[in-house]
């Protein structure tokens, strides 16, 4: 079952369900403190059982680079438990930010979140 979720720096929005990957929508610029709770809020999530997460970042204008680190950790945790954290709709802009905060091989990474819900799908299906 997939579960939309729309978050915005410091809020969370309306949760719709459709699968066990649960997407959320980040907007707005992001800072080092939105960051640090949107890893707080995937250490909930992974404590209560959530392994496929897909973070969107199409409404995303800016973000603090100093917050990806503990993103890069955070994921690194969900591997460790058997998942992942995928990330979706990053601009040139953002993307940059990303490899010059180290992350460049650490996220794998799609144009949409239906792309990056549809990896996870993808992951799962048994080979012929």
């Amino acid at each position: 079952m997939n579960q939309v979720l729309e978050v915005r720096p410091g809020l969370a929005g309306a949760a719709m369900a459709a699968g066990r990957v649960e997407t959320l929508m980040l907007e707005g610029e992001l800072s080092e403190q939105d960051l640090l709770e949107l890893c707080d809020d995937l250490g909930r999530k992974l404590q209560r059982g959530t392994r496929q997460v897909v973070l969107d970042f199409g409404d995303v204008g800016h973000l603090n680079y100093r917050g990806v680190k503990p993103l890069m950790a955070r994921t690194d945790a969900f591997r460790r438990a058997g998942g992942d954290v995928k990330l979706s709709g990053l601009s040139p802009y953002l993307a940059a930010i990303f490899r010059a905060a180290g992350a460049h091989d650490c996220f794998e990474i799609y144009p949409h979140m239906n792309d990056a819900r549809a990896a996870f799908a993808l992951a799962r299906a048994p080979f012929v």
